[in-house]
């Protein structure tokens, strides 16, 4: 793996693409739509959230098979495991609690990269989809109706 890469365009063009949802659905839930053409946009979005969630929880296991520690997969169920949690919780806290998770994640992950087990490009990407999908929820949460 060479850490120095650059990041591959398919990971920049579909984390991207992946903030679509976040962005989209936050803003109809602060508008005060409860519904998209019969889907009901506040369960989507925390569902989307939560499966976000479980597969950031992923990369971090994928990644542990790299050499990482025993303590790198105990790490890596975390987002699945409170991400369902959050599921059970209450409106606005469902919302508030996932951005706040998506949010931290992205601070967690930043020893992968420093601990050679991911390229440079991936912390990078991490932090900036992290800030857009978690900020994205926090203001759904905070201003939706």
């Amino acid at each position: 793996m060479d850490r120095d890469a650059p990041a591959p365009a398919g990971a920049l063009v579909l984390g991207a693409a992946g903030l679509i949802p976040f962005a989209g659905l936050s803003l109809l839930v602060i508008l005060g739509r409860a519904d998209l053409f019969g889907l009901p946009v506040r369960p989507a979005l925390a569902a989307y959230a939560a499966i976000i969630a479980s597969f950031l929880g992923g990369i971090r296991w994928g990644l542990a098979a790299r050499g990482g520690r025993n303590a790198d997969y105990l790490i890596a169920i975390l987002p699945s495991l409170l991400a369902w949690a959050a599921l059970a919780a209450p409106a606005p806290w469902d919302l508030r609690l996932l951005g706040a998770l998506v949010l931290a994640w992205g601070a967690v992950d930043q020893d992968l990269p420093r601990r050679g087990l991911a390229p440079r490009w991936l912390g990078r990407l991490r932090l900036a989809l992290s800030g857009g999908a978690g900020l994205a929820l926090l203001a759904a949460g905070y201003l939706g109706a």
